[in-house]
């Protein structure tokens, strides 16, 4: 015999499995959004801006009326809390059906772990700044989409710069993060660097852990290494412990450095002259392209407005970010009729998609990852800013720096021809 109880709770199962569809498919009274960033300790430094980006992007689109009419609504989550609890708070979002979207995370390591919850969950997610190659490296994501590129051309970027400034490079020292990131930037880096010159030695690999605070001992290390350049991917506040406590014992002068993300900290600590930086992907700081673009020098000018600081390429990627939520849902809509579309058809419409960012245009390719251009350049002084600026620029194009889709990224870097830097765009021409 069947019990009340049972009828019951098979009535309101039932109830519950028609809400949800259905909702989705009506326009809700706002557009729910996850935004995962850093906004405790020391890697807040790089996140906040992120965090920042969003909330402003949020204002100036609703501000236009929302994305079809309905505003935003974003939940912050910190991802200083560690990956359990960060996954947590991400199944706790998705399987709220006020929550349509996920732009998550900064931390390539969450990505890693959200990557496969987004494909359980359903739940269209847009990786903002994670840039690990090993994301799509193994398994298929259907659900998960970096328009931000990824390891592969960032670092591989760095290198031809460098052959390009510095033919006669002997000697490389590496100090990165203790992490995934860190190390497949060193194995990227050095394999491209042997690629374009064979005879260029490792002295050093140093990879102090996350949020290490001091680098003295590394600092030491890496002076009796006497390299010719010293190449880091440290970032956030371990980026500036790592400058302000190198610069005063010479490390700048003695070796050539590169701080791939050093522009992200170009405002906070005085980072000498002739520092190759870069901004990991097109950015915004003396970019041509950005400078062109009304709808950039509205965003940045407002950014410095809000925040005091002009936006640095964390913020630029996560409105870029932003952008591509919302020309995913104007698509959806514009397939079906003009009604509120599923998280299935958001997530059909980032598929493929060619996205006009404050930035550039970035191409998501089958594998739901993203093809952008590589900005690098170096340090310098400039009439009418009070701090450093990114100098004798060079625009790469992505397509040029990718490997195939499902080709081993490692090993095709070792097949990279020596004279590539030399057929690339040389330092100096992006003006």
């Amino acid at each position: 015999m069947i019990s009340y109880r049972k009828i019951l709770c098979s009535a309101v199962a039932a109830a519950a499995l028609l809400a949800g569809p259905a909702l989705a498919e009506e326009k809700p009274a706002s557009l729910g959004v996850g935004v995962f960033s850093f906004t405790s300790g020391g890697t807040a430094a790089y996140g906040k801006p992120g965090r920042d980006a969003a909330e402003l992007m949020i204002e100036r689109i609703n501000a236009k009326g929302g994305i079809g009419g309905v505003p935003l609504s974003a939940t912050y989550v910190d991802e200083g809390q560690g990956t359990e609890g960060v996954i947590a708070e991400y199944r706790k979002l998705a399987g709220d059906a006020a929550t349509q979207v996920m732009i998550a995370a900064l931390s390539s390591g969450n990505c890693m772990a959200l990557a496969p919850v987004s494909n359980q969950m359903k739940i269209p997610t847009v990786g903002w700044n994670c840039d690990t190659h090993q994301l799509y490296l193994k398994d298929a994501h259907p659900y998960f989409f970096r328009p931000n590129g990824n390891t592969v051309p960032e670092f591989v970027a760095y290198a031809a710069y460098l052959i390009a400034v510095k033919p006669d490079v002997k000697r490389i020292a590496i100090i990165n993060p203790d992490y995934a990131f860190g190390h497949d930037a060193a194995k990227i880096f050095t394999s491209a660097i042997k690629a374009f010159k064979p005879d260029v030695e490792v002295v050093a690999e140093l990879f102090p852990k996350l949020g290490a605070g001091t680098y003295q001992t590394e600092i030491s290390r890496l002076t009796a290494a006497r390299p010719d350049v010293i190449f880091s991917n440290l970032w956030g506040g371990d980026l500036e412990n790592f400058v302000r406590q190198a610069s005063p014992r010479g490390l700048f002068r003695s070796s050539q450095a590169i701080l791939a993300l050093g522009e992200s900290s170009m405002q906070n600590v005085q980072i000498p002259d002739g520092v190759i930086v870069g901004v990991l992907g097109d950015g915004w700081w003396m970019s041509p392209d950005a400078a062109a673009n009304p709808e950039t020098k509205e965003f940045a000018d407002a950014y410095k407005a809000k925040y005091g600081k002009w936006p640095v390429f964390p913020a630029m990627k996560m409105a870029n970010s932003f952008l591509y939520v919302q020309a995913a849902y104007e698509k959806a809509m514009a397939g079906n009729g003009g009604k509120w579309p599923s998280r299935e058809e958001v997530a059909g419409a980032m598929k493929g998609s060619e996205v006009k960012t404050l930035t550039g245009t970035m191409q998501t390719r089958a594998d739901n990852d993203g093809v952008v251009d590589q900005i690098i350049g170096v340090t310098a002084k400039a009439d009418g800013h009070d701090g450093p600026v990114i100098g004798d620029m060079v625009r790469y194009k992505g397509a040029d720096l990718m490997p195939p889709a499902g080709e081993d990224p490692i090993a095709w870097i070792g097949t990279l021809a020596a004279d590539l830097p030399a057929k690339l765009p040389q330092p100096g021409s992006y003006k």
